[in-house]
């Protein structure tokens, strides 16, 4: 927008901008129509309106906009820059690596155009390239706030985590008022497990004024992690003050037992917790030593040589795995008889991981009760391993999921055991449920599934302890209304 001072409509350019800045879209329509009327064809304008496309999410009619725009002015960078943006925005990253390149070729020194390079080469997985290029955007532009997060998080995709985090802490001290900022640096300390790291850095942000309630619910997350229990629940009550509605923040505060009655963990919040899990969680579960699968896999084994009379099940049919991870049980399954194997999860990151594993005919990204809800399939076998532990009350999971098995069918699953008490599970500061055995068994057989087996077991130890559990196999025997 160089030349809009000096063009004559400037005024009601920049009236357009503010608007368009401050998210009064309506305002702008107004104004953007009135400049039309008046200067045709101008690219100033053209590049308002693809702004504003942008930020009321109509890509393509933005990506339209600027095509047109490049087309009469091709030289011109922040043309390039804005259609690498929409282009990201669309989930075009090789077109936006383009369009980023070009700009840095027609304007060598705009650190900005190599911001926007620098985090389109990582999603296209060039992670050393980015770093090159979202290095030399900080150090040129040192209060730009998104090129220190490109660059903490290029040096992170590379391996580089002890640069990552020094990347982090360049960026706050430049930029020490952009919250943003700060939160990532949090989110990168939790991911990593350095927990002390990430308490120094909310205490950090609070003794500077800067707190919102996503540091605060970090911050109280990695006391919980450390023990420091009461100084958390101040953390998450601060958290909840500030933002009473967010369910990450809900479920934390739950945890650490401010706030009782929730049925079950947020499905924003398991997304948010496993994506920036899922690249070190089949290492971490096996220094617990994580049982499940295994388990799992026994009890199937079980199941049919149990069966082995006069009908024996040919194979396990159509297999459903609730909240599959990175594929850990079908990976231990993945040699008996079955049809096919449909694994579900919330996490995107997480499916990545079970994807490359080669063994599931589908994968969905779905929150359990929506894809129960939504699908219309019939499973002969389900398995739920350790997902069921962010449900406090089973009975809707139970009854949604009789509606999609056969009569007949199995369904194997774990959940962490509490003693029996009232209303029937409990919420642990670790933010799972633990549930009695009793309202384990009254809501299965509620629900219409005759139980086979019980049994308890040591799922995994956890600070030392084990962590005791429940292991069932039960049937669908009523018939569906």
């Amino acid at each position: 927008m160089s030349a809009t001072a000096a063009h004559p409509d400037g005024k009601l350019l920049r009236q357009a901008d503010r608007f368009i800045r401050t998210s009064r879209y309506g305002a702008a329509h107004a104004v953007l129509t009135a400049l039309r009327r008046r200067s045709p064809g101008n690219t100033d304008v053209g590049q308002l309106e693809a702004r504003l496309a942008m930020a009321e999410g109509r890509t393509g009619e933005a990506l339209t906009i600027l095509d047109d725009a490049i087309a009469a002015a091709t030289t011109s960078a922040p043309l390039r820059l804005l259609r690498a943006e929409a282009r990201i925005q669309a989930g075009d990253a090789a077109g936006a690596a383009s369009d980023a390149a070009e700009a840095v070729i027609i304007d060598p020194r705009d650190a900005v155009a190599k911001a926007i390079l620098g985090l389109a080469l990582i999603d296209l997985g060039a992670h050393d390239d980015a770093v090159a290029c979202l290095a030399e955007a900080a150090r040129s532009a040192p209060n730009m706030a998104a090129a220190w997060r490109g660059l903490a998080e290029a040096l992170t995709r590379s391996g580089n985590t002890e640069e990552a985090r020094a990347a982090f802490a360049e960026g706050v001290a430049n930029v020490p008022g952009d919250l943003g900022l700060r939160q990532a640096a949090m989110m990168a300390a939790m991911r990593t497990r350095n927990f002390e790291h990430c308490v120094a850095l909310g205490t950090g942000a609070r003794a500077a004024g800067l707190v919102d309630a996503c540091i605060l619910g970090l911050l109280g997350h990695a006391l919980s992690k450390l023990d420091r229990h009461v100084e958390a629940s101040e953390a998450y009550h601060g958290a909840f003050r500030l933002a009473p509605e967010d369910p990450y923040v809900r479920h934390l505060v739950s945890a650490a037992g401010l706030l009782p009655g929730e049925v079950r963990a947020p499905p924003e919040y398991l997304e948010t917790v496993f994506d920036g899990y899922a690249g070190r969680f089949e290492d971490h579960l096996i220094g617990l030593g994580y049982r499940v699968p295994g388990l799992v896999r026994d009890m199937l084994v079980e199941d049919f040589s149990t069966l082995s009379g006069a009908n024996p099940p040919a194979s396990l049919g159509r297999v459903l795995d609730l909240g599959c991870g990175t594929g850990l049980v079908g990976l231990m399954i993945n040699d008996l008889p079955m049809i096919d194997l449909t694994g579900i999860d919330l996490s995107a990151k997480m499916l990545e991981e079970a994807r490359a594993k080669g063994i599931y005919a589908t994968l969905a990204h779905s929150d359990i009760l929506a894809y129960l809800a939504g699908s219309t399939d019939q499973w002969d076998t389900v398995i739920g391993a350790d997902v069921l532990c962010y449900f406090g009350n089973l009975e809707a999971v139970f009854h949604a999921l009789r509606q999609r098995m056969r009569r007949g069918g199995r369904f194997v699953f774990s959940v962490e055991q509490c003693a029996e008490t009232a209303p029937g599970w409990r919420l642990g500061s670790q933010g799972r449920y633990a549930h009695a055995r009793s309202f384990v068994e009254a809501a299965l057989q509620a629900a219409g599934f005759e139980i086979d087996v019980v049994r308890e077991e040591t799922l995994r130890h956890e600070a030392g302890a084990a962590v005791a559990g429940l292991l069932i196999a039960t049937r669908k025997v009523a018939a569906d209304a």
